[in-house]
């Protein structure tokens, strides 16, 4: 009998020790507890820490708490001038309404990527199918990416997921087209290099144009002015010459200056002989008769 006590005794023990073992949940800073009764969810833990569950009737189990990467297969889009493109792309997500999300996704994180990439390929499509090729290009790095996730809106909201961004990896043209929209771009950057070359040139020429005119015309105003400055000037000398030499005497000293400077000029440039009629006024002057 001593025995059997000690038997049901140890086994008691051990059923109190599962059954407080088992009543223990462990929430980790990273995860979700869902605590389930006979199938259904009547709590979620969300605090890190240790909680209670009722022993062999409830049962816990665990959701990822943390931001998720999905990297999103290949896919081929089609732009607004039918241009075809492959896009690689990669989303940031997580799980917002645990008892969403395993209600409706069986709490399988395979099956919110299958939903997601959905979700995303066909927002994509939609955005590029409304954009040129060129278009798309200039703007895969910024607003391409916030186009796509603004044309998800919250339509997995409702799985218990929340997209939270999504980003091109790549966005290219398929290796058979890809040189050939290469050349056809280069083309026309050089076309509208040209065309600005050709309005630089342009105006550069209008500008030297205008400036040889407006130099022209201040040209012929200085030499009008320094005509003008110079008839002056003789008129001036003139007159003060003929004042100077009003009377007699002074007269003939002018005359007898002017005939010096006519002799001066004609024994220039190694000339030392000078021949005079003695009729001739200067004549007159040099031999004083």
């Amino acid at each position: 009998m001593k025995t059997m006590k000690k038997i049901i005794g140890m086994a008691a023990g051990i059923f109190l020790l599962m059954a407080f073992f088992s009543s223990l949940v462990v929430t980790y800073p990273n995860e979700y507890k869902l605590i389930r009764q006979f199938g259904e969810i009547v709590k979620v833990v969300d605090a890190p820490g240790v909680s209670f569950q009722i022993p062999f009737i409830q049962a816990s189990t665990s959701l990822p708490k943390e931001l998720q990467l999905y990297d999103i297969p290949k896919s081929d889009v089609i732009t607004k001038d039918k241009k075809s493109m492959i896009a690689d792309a990669f989303v940031l997500w997580k799980i917002s309404d645990p008892v969403l999300f395993t209600r409706h996704l069986n709490g399988q994180v395979a099956q919110a990527q299958s939903r997601i990439s959905a979700s995303v390929f066909s927002s994509m499509k939609s955005v590029i199918s409304n954009m040129d090729q060129a278009e798309i290009i200039e703007n895969r790095d910024g607003k391409l990416a916030l186009d796509i996730r603004a044309n998800i809106g919250d339509s997995l909201n409702g799985y218990g997921i929340q997209v939270l961004a999504v980003e091109t990896k790549s966005l290219d043209m398929p290796d058979d087209n890809k040189q050939a929209v290469y050349e056809r771009m280069i083309s026309e950057r050089n076309n509208i290099a040209a065309s600005f070359t050709a309005q630089g040139n342009s105006s550069a020429q209008k500008i030297k144009n205008d400036t040889a005119k407006e130099v022209s015309v201040m040209k012929s105003q200085a030499l009008a002015e320094a005509e003008k400055i110079k008839a002056e000037g003789e008129a001036q000398y003139m007159q003060i010459l003929s004042n100077a030499y009003n009377d007699a005497s002074k007269a003939d000293f002018y005359n007898f200056v002017r005939s010096l400077d006519a002799a001066r000029v004609a024994l220039k440039n190694g000339n030392n002989t000078l021949i005079l009629d003695k009729g001739s006024p200067m004549a007159q002057i040099f031999y004083g008769y």
